[in-house]
Parts: C-alpha cells; sequence; structure tokens
C-alpha cells in the first residue's frame, strides 16, 4: 500500500465525525478568544466584512457546521443504513473548512472572486454529499429528515447573505432559525433513546405536536421576510408549544444528571431565545448586547454541541460513552461563561468587555478540556476492529 493509501486509509478519515469534531474543538478553544481580541480592539484584520459579520459567520459556519456537519455526514449510516463519505473525499471536506477560515485572512486586492470561492466551497461540498444520501434514502429516512432535505440549501444562501451590509440581519436571523431547527430536531431524537437508556422513562410522542413545532421552527427561518406581527406570533406559538412538551420530557428526571440534563438546558435555552426574539421584534427588549441570540448560542447549541462531541467521540469508536468528571466541569463551565456574559452586562454594563473574555475563556478552556481527552479517540481504530 502507498503512502497514499495509507494515508486515506488512517482512522481519521474512515467517518465524518472524527476530523471534523476535531476541527470542532480547536475552533472551540480559538474563535471565541479572536472575537474578544477583536471586539477589544486588540487584533485587527483588512477584510470588507467587519468584526460582527466575522463573528457571526464563525460561530455558526465555523464551530457551528464543523459539529453538524460531522454529526450529519455520520448520521446517514444510521438514518440512510449506507457508509458515511470517507476517504478523499472527507480530506476534501475538511481542507474546504480550512480555506473557509482563510478566506478572512487574505491580503487586500485580490478579485473578489477569490474569497467568494474560499468561503463557499466547503458548503457547496458537504451539502450535497448529504443531500445525496438522504435523498437516495427517502424510504428509510423519515418524513421529518425532509427539514434536513429543504434547510441544507438554505445555510448556503443565508452564509452569504451575512457577507453583505444591506441583507445581513437576514442572513444572520436565517442561519440561527437553521440551527434552531436543527438543534431541536436532534434533540427529538437524542432526548427519547437516553431517557430510555437511562431512567427506563418511555417518552410519549405526539405527533401533531412535533409536527407543529418542526413547521414553527421552519417558517421561523425567514422571520425578516415575514410580516411582523406574523414572525412574532410565528415564533411565540412555537416557543409555547416546545414548552409544552418540555413538560411532557419528564424534566424533573432528566435534569438529574448532566448527560441528560444538558440537554434539557439547551431545549429551554432554545425556547427561552424566541421568547425573547419576539421581545427583541416588539421593540420591548431593553438589554446590553443581543441576549435573545446568545441565550440560544452559548446555553442552547453550544452545549447540547459539546454534549454531543462527548457522546459520538466515544459511541462511534466503540468506546463507553462516559461523561468524566473533567467533562462535567468543562460544561459546567461553558453553561457559567454563558451566563456571565448574558446577565451580568445587565447590571455592570460597563464591564461589558470583560464578561465577553470571560465568556471566551470559559469556552476555551471547555473545548480544550474535551478536546485533550476526545481528540485522541478520532485518530484511533474503533476497539471492536470495525472499519467505521
Amino acid at each position: 500500500m502507498s503512502l497514499i493509501q495509507q494515508f486515506f486509509k488512517h482512522p481519521l478519515w474512515l467517518v465524518g465525525f472524527r476530523p471534523l469534531f476535531a476541527l470542532g474543538f480547536i475552533s472551540g478553544i480559538v474563535l471565541p478568544m479572536l472575537w474578544y481580541l477583536m471586539y477589544s480592539n486588540r487584533l485587527t484584520f483588512d477584510s470588507s466584512v467587519s468584526p460582527l459579520q466575522w463573528h457571526v459567520h464563525e460561530m455558526y459556519f465555523g464551530f457551528g457546521w464543523a459539529v453538524l456537519g460531522g454529526f450529519l455526514l455520520t448520521a446517514s449510516k444510521n438514518w440512510a443504513g449506507v457508509r458515511g463519505h470517507h476517504g478523499w473525499v472527507l480530506v476534501l471536506v475538511c481542507l474546504f473548512w480550512l480555506l473557509d477560515r482563510l478566506g478572512f485572512w487574505l491580503p487586500a486586492g485580490l478579485p473578489q472572486i477569490v474569497p467568494l470561492i474560499l468561503h463557499n466551497a466547503f458548503l457547496l461540498l458537504i451539502v450535497p454529499l448529504i443531500l445525496w444520501t438522504l435523498l437516495n434514502a427517502l424510504d428509510k429516512i423519515g418524513k421529518d429528515n425532509w427539514y434536513f432535505i429543504l434547510g441544507l440549501p438554505l445555510f448556503i444562501v443565508s452564509k452569504n447573505l451575512l457577507f453583505t451590509e444591506q441583507y445581513f440581519e437576514l442572513g444572520w436571523t436565517m442561519s440561527q432559525g437553521l440551527f434552531r431547527l436543527a438543534v431541536a430536531m436532534m434533540l427529538e431524537r437524542t432526548v427519547f433513546q437516553f431517557m430510555k437508556m437511562g431512567y427506563q422513562v418511555e417518552i410519549a410522542q405526539i405527533k401533531w405536536l412535533d409536527a407543529a413545532i418542526r413547521l414553527g421552527l421552519f417558517i421561523a427561518v425567514f422571520e425578516v421576510l415575514l410580516p411582523r406581527p406574523v414572525a412574532i406570533a410565528v415564533l411565540a406559538i412555537t416557543a409555547s408549544l416546545l414548552l409544552y412538551r418540555f413538560t411532557l420530557w419528564h424534566p424533573t428526571k432528566g435534569l438529574r444528571k448532566l448527560d441528560t440534563g444538558v440537554m434539557y438546558v439547551a431545549y429551554l435555552a432554545l425556547l427561552t431565545s424566541m421568547y425573547l426574539e419576539c421581545l427583541r421584534l416588539a421593540g420591548m427588549l431593553h438589554a446590553v448586547g443581543d441576549v435573545a441570540t446568545h441565550v440560544f448560542t452559548l446555553l442552547g447549541m453550544g452545549l447540547v454541541m459539546a454534549a454531543m462531541m462527548i457522546r459520538i467521540s466515544q459511541g462511534h469508536t466503540a468506546r463507553n460513552i462516559v461523561f468524566t468528571v473533567s467533562d462535567k466541569a468543562a460544561i459546567w463551565l461553558a453553561g457559567l461563561g454563558g451566563v456571565v456574559r448574558i446577565v451580568l452586562p445587565q447590571i455592570w454594563p460597563q464591564q461589558y468587555e470583560n464578561f465577553v473574555l470571560f465568556a471566551a475563556f470559559s469556552w476555551g478552556i471547555c473545548f480544550l478540556v474535551l478536546g485533550w481527552r476526545l481528540i485522541p479517540f478520532l485518530f484511533k481504530p474503533r476497539l471492536d476492529g470495525k472499519e467505521s
């Protein structure tokens, strides 16, 4: 076997979560601190986009899509019954993810087509790969996965809108709405499983309720394009349905342990952020910072993705799924950072920059601790000898 063949056969390239989760751990460490340095004017970069545009883009399409992409490339094995993309294709996916990050740091004066290609190559490759798998297994994937099929191409649209000054709000709210939908659907799939395994609790699935929530979340992706009263109504009704369903999911049991409790906290953060978004759209949210967004990203999306990487990095390498003391401490620290970032500026707004630093530091330590333990698993073969 040649060196090139050996490289593509390395365990890192055997399934999507392995390299993309490694990139997710690294970006969870680096990106928040880079944002603090930009926010505090300690770091500048010569780009056509503002630091805020960079921050929103990188947290959704840097960190967020490293984790979501790894999850979806891996989940196709369970959903469609086929092996996920691997080998040289996976190497190309990761290379394009890196080029997306590089696109912001190019020297000035280059033709605009250069950053345009670099910023779009990753999604233009990974989205068709995932869609190809899902569309070739329509009879197996289930009706709810149609929202992934509909939503994935919209990520490409929202991503490019973020680079424009005129349509930045549309791009930001679309990106957030799509991640709300993705997180909600992932929680639907995992909460039932882990509550049954951990507590022997069967959570009743109410089809009309689940369908109404998914539809509401999908419509809310387009909140900026809707008449404002309609957008507020959609967000409020969907959040209320989420809250009602939360009461049916045995939260008092689920919150007893961190490994399940983090999913319930993320669920509450998701619906709370939607209520806060209603207040923002109504002009009634007088807060320091964008609390509606940060409740979702810091206490919802970030925490549940950290827990997801802990589970998948162990379970899909044939290891026992264990939340160690260090894992739990790391998640608690990230959660604390989110609370400090959201709540304390309302009391001491003059210290806002320091609270941004604390949140960045908390996230960095969280993903450093998790990555230190879990990244070596991603580079090693499965314990059971299977290839993927």
